[in-house]
């Protein structure tokens, strides 16, 4: 059966879809453009969640919503494949970072967003929100200067969760060339074939 996936341009689900090539699952793309004005997702998205947020997919009849749930699910759904590695430490980075994503690291990143848009008390805001920013960045840069993936030798749906935000910190939070195992990270999942493909199948996405 093939799975739906509602896609919202330039979010989150840009993972899914990479995700979803990786695995080499059949999938369909039901793909919806943000509010010009307020840049939040259209009121459709409703129709299929009452939380109107995407990602969101649909396999089996079963409507699947929050990007770490519906990471973990596609991981069952192609029997382990892009799931926790063998050794019990990459087993621990793997769980770590599957949340570490969504938990940590993105709230600070959508503070930035936020607050970047409130005239004047915007401005001194972002003077206080970017070291917080910082902390992670450094934290992330010190972790992938030890081992080419999160988790360790193999890349993982750990990483596919860490793209986002970290796409996002090159757009917003001055993510540069001045961490170096970092932005390289993201060069190497960004040449990835089937990266490329999603973003062909996605449309236009800001943070690649």
């Amino acid at each position: 059966m093939t799975i739906i996936v509602h896609h919202l341009e330039n979010s989150r689900s840009q993972r899914i879809l990479w995700m979803l090539e990786e695995l080499s699952l059949r999938y369909e793309i039901k793909r919806y453009e943000r509010n010009k004005q307020t840049m939040l997702a259209p009121p459709e998205l409703k129709k299929v969640h009452p939380l109107g947020k995407s990602p969101m997919i649909v396999d089996d009849g079963k409507v699947i919503v929050e990007t770490g749930a519906i990471v973990e699910y596609l991981v069952e759904k192609a029997d382990g494949k892009l799931g926790a590695p063998a050794h019990r430490e990459s087993v621990l980075r793997y769980r770590q970072f599957l949340h570490y994503a969504e938990g940590s690291m993105m709230p600070p990143l959508l503070l930035l967003l936020v607050v970047g848009r409130i005239p004047l008390f915007g401005k001194r805001a972002l003077k206080r929100i970017q070291p917080m920013v910082n902390v992670h960045l450094d934290f992330v840069e010190s972790e992938l200067a030890s081992r080419p993936w999160f988790a360790g030798d193999q890349m993982t749906a750990a990483d596919i969760m860490m793209s986002f935000p970290l796409e996002a910190a090159t757009s917003r939070a001055g993510l540069d060339s001045s961490r170096p195992a970092t932005t390289a990270w993201l060069a190497k999942i960004h040449a990835r074939a089937a990266y490329q493909t999603a973003l062909q199948k996605g449309g236009p996405y800001a943070y690649a």
